[in-house]
């Protein structure tokens, strides 16, 4: 099978082309044929630091990619649920042990994995799994319920335009951070408040949204110097989740508020073997609401083959993509 492989890890590490042996599955294990994938910013990590600066990384040769949809080619002794042509989708590959989706095939253990949502083609179902379930995730841990006010920070990134959609499915009211024109218009689209951060300040957008009183719960994608505004921005005893957290911090306005802090790492049952059944659960949830019109991925407008990876890690890291990055395999 074709495959992309770093041979070295750095900012400007080439992806080379090479050709693997076909992997056969073993018990509680799948052989996915791979349709797409999409990039995440762990990925582009992974590439640029390497195994020196993070650990999680997998060795050389290696090769990335989490996310992906694909039809099932072969099942391994134990799997039950799932059989030889079915379309599923997961987030099982590219880190530590675990080799990843830029290729023709992969390896993915059954509990990681769900039926693709029937509405969706392969490729916009790539660009769900890991982002959906960290949305899913952060939410949950917050105990988001109807009648709550949420604030997601980030609300057309690849977390958070799932985490603005599935609020407001819970029955929440949502309002969420964008940086233009055409960022507020799609947190617009989602039935949420737009929020400008560039032009309006923390103090102005709580005062006007909540009456003062801040939200119930703040879902900070953007992380780093942010979570400052996340902790301003929420109200007392409220629910502050994060997924970039890797800094430190005064967490002062933390204990005089009495907030609660949730760190989503969605990849330790992927890194550690434990409750890995949580991410097909959540995943066969995820394909639910996607297919009750729920909620619907946000896809960049660039397009990128197998042998352009470099190409589609460069326009995540750019800035510039609205939406998830995805990869087209076949």
């Amino acid at each position: 099978m074709k495959a992309m492989i770093l041979n070295s890890y750095g900012e400007d590490a080439p992806f080379e082309a090479t050709e693997l042996a076909r992997p056969e599955p073993t018990p509680g294990q799948v052989l996915v044929r791979l349709a797409a994938t999409s990039v995440n910013t762990v990925d582009t990590m992974i590439r640029q630091l390497g195994q020196e600066k993070l650990p999680l990384a997998p060795d050389l040769p290696a090769r990335l990619g989490m996310d992906f949809a694909g039809t099932i080619e072969a099942v391994g002794d134990g799997v039950d649920a799932f059989a030889v042509g079915d379309e599923i989708y997961g987030c099982a590959g590219g880190l530590a042990g675990l080799p990843g989706a830029l290729a023709e095939f992969m390896l993915a253990d059954a509990r990681l994995i769900a039926r693709k949502p029937e509405r969706l083609s392969m490729r916009e179902a790539a660009a769900l799994p890991l982002v959906g379930i960290t949305a899913m995730e952060g939410l949950q841990r917050a105990g988001t319920r109807a009648g709550q006010t949420v604030l997601v920070h980030g609300g057309t990134g690849g977390v958070g335009h799932l985490a603005v959609q599935i609020a407001r499915h819970l029955g929440a009211t949502v309002c969420a951070t964008g940086g233009g024109d055409a960022q507020l218009d799609i947190i617009k689209g989602y039935g949420a408040t737009p929020i400008n951060y560039r032009t309006e300040t923390v103090a102005d957008y709580v005062a006007a949204q909540t009456g003062g009183v801040g939200f119930d719960v703040v879902f900070d994608t953007v992380g780093g110097a942010n979570m400052t505004n996340s902790f301003e921005a929420a109200a007392l005893n409220g629910q502050v989740s994060s997924t970039v957290s890797l800094l430190e911090l005064d967490l002062s306005p933390v204990h005089f508020k009495g907030l609660s802090l949730h760190v989503v790492f969605m990849l330790i049952p992927m890194l550690h073997d434990v409750r890995r059944e949580t991410h097909g659960a959540i995943l066969t949830e995820l394909a639910r609401l996607v297919d009750a019109g729920a909620v619907t991925p946000l896809l960049d407008d660039s397009r990128f083959t197998l042998d352009q990876v470099g190409e589609a890690h460069a326009r995540l890291t750019s800035g510039d993509a609205i939406g998830k990055v995805v990869i087209d395999i076949i």
